[in-house]
């Protein structure tokens, strides 16, 4: 039984991991083309324009949360019928929303590069690459809730082959419409744009072909159904307002370092690529509790939600120690390899043990956090982030004039802990629910 839980976990989690590595290949693509144009402003371009569609497409991350624990429920219920109202509802909510940020592109850029401190040179080729890339919009949301329904339907192979297919077609776009036709940041971000669709378009191919046969024709009135609709709504409400704590966190923590001076800026953006790295194998985890513990759910069966939920956490703490090692062991080789400036790798290591210790203290909150969205129990997520933020905000308050940037990531990893230990309170009364 073990074994075949196992199976499902890395069934799910590995084609995950290689996705959510191959989502920032987007951005380099575009960086490293962007390098090869003569002008530093360029890169600088692509940066800016980057963070803020980054920042605003983060906050819609419910549309894949929320379709990925809904689905899966319905899934595990042997219902079909509302498996395919759950993608329409998605991406209804998708499409609406990404048109509005068509039509509204804007006021919304003027809003954003005010409030961007960059030179006038950069703003105005960041503008560019904007005003092309805004279209991408529907596209990316769209995409986020195939790729939330495909986890929900417990494949994970789809959304992985589409990532590494729309990082192909960027690389061949991009390169055709700048050293090709000659074009700079807009052929850049029109490379990039086609790839979304592109993302899009096979996603809707593939659902077309592997699931609409198996699928008994649905009408509107069903999708909009009141009582469902409200569901779908609260549950992606509670998401959204997770991410908002969770940008305020992180928009603190890179602006307290940028207090503390150039260096320390430095340091802690090279020191959280660690953080980022051991994320990425953490999430695909994450979806593994995601999507099995929502079907386990959906079916009522509380033994083997029981039973995921055990080897689940037995993955994810061997993970842990293995990269508290890794850290331990090889962290000083990883911040050289990351830059060759002798004053940020002392800087750095002033607070590498940090980072060491973040694996263990953090990995509690992404397996909760899968486990949490499988079952829809979203409030009790919100609740647990907002706790954590809390925490954070208050300990670097308390402590920042006694100890500096020390005071900064300690609050970070108490942040990180307390995301974890809030939401195992409720994990009892979770499983309770399940099959009652």
């Amino acid at each position: 039984m073990s074994r075949g839980i196992d199976r499902k976990i890395l069934h799910i989690a590995l084609p995950s991991i290689v996705s959510n590595i191959t989502v920032p290949l987007l951005g380099l693509t575009d960086t490293a083309i962007a390098g090869h144009m003569g002008a530093p402003a360029y890169i600088g371009a692509i940066a800016v324009g980057g963070m803020i569609f980054n920042m605003v497409y983060w906050l819609f991350g419910f549309l894949r949360m929320g379709t990925g624990g809904l689905t899966s429920q319905a899934y595990g219920a042997g219902r079909t019928d509302e498996c395919a109202r759950v993608l329409l509802r998605a991406l209804g909510v998708a499409l609406s929303c990404g048109l509005l940020f068509v039509v509204l592109q804007r006021p919304l850029g003027d809003l954003a590069f005010r409030l961007l401190d960059a030179t006038d040179e950069v703003k105005r080729t960041a503008r560019t690459y904007y005003d092309v890339l805004v279209w991408g919009a529907p596209a990316v949301l769209g995409l986020y809730s195939f790729t939330g329904w495909f986890l929900g339907m417990q494949n994970a192979r789809i959304p992985m082959y589409i990532a590494v297919a729309q990082n192909v077609v960027n690389i061949a776009a991009s390169v055709a419409f700048v050293f090709g036709a000659g074009w700079k940041v807009e052929g850049v971000a029109a490379g990039t744009l086609i790839a979304q669709y592109a993302g899009l378009a096979m996603a809707a191919l593939w659902w077309r072909r592997r699931y609409r046969p198996s699928t008994p024709r649905i009408g509107w009135r069903d999708v909009a159904e009141r009582g469902a609709l409200g569901r779908f709504f609260a549950v992606n409400r509670d998401i959204f307002l997770r991410t908002l704590c969770l940008v305020a966190v992180t928009t603190g923590f890179t602006s307290a370092g940028a207090a503390g001076g150039d260096l320390v800026l430095a340091a802690n953006a090279l020191l959280m690529q660690f953080f980022v790295i051991f994320s990425y194998v953490m999430d695909g985890f994450a979806y593994a509790g995601e999507a099995l513990g929502g079907r386990y759910a959906g079916a009522g069966d509380r033994r083997n939600f029981r039973l995921m939920a055990g080897r689940l956490l037995g993955w994810c703490s061997a993970l842990a120690l293995a990269f508290t090692v890794l850290y331990a062991c090889g962290g000083g080789l990883l911040v050289g390899l990351l830059t060759d400036d002798a004053s940020v790798v002392g800087e750095a290591g002033r607070y590498l043990p940090y980072v060491v210790a973040l694996p263990l203290l953090s990995f509690g909150a992404f397996l909760l956090d899968g486990l949490f969205i499988g079952t829809t129990s979203t409030r009790e997520m919100l609740v647990g982030m907002g706790a954590a933020a809390v925490c954070f905000f208050a300990a670097f308050a308390a402590l920042r004039d006694a100890w500096g940037n020390h005071a900064l990531w300690t609050a970070f990893l108490l942040y990180l802990f307390m995301r974890g230990a809030v939401q195992a309170l409720f994990l009892p009364k979770i499983m309770r629910r399940i099959g009652r």
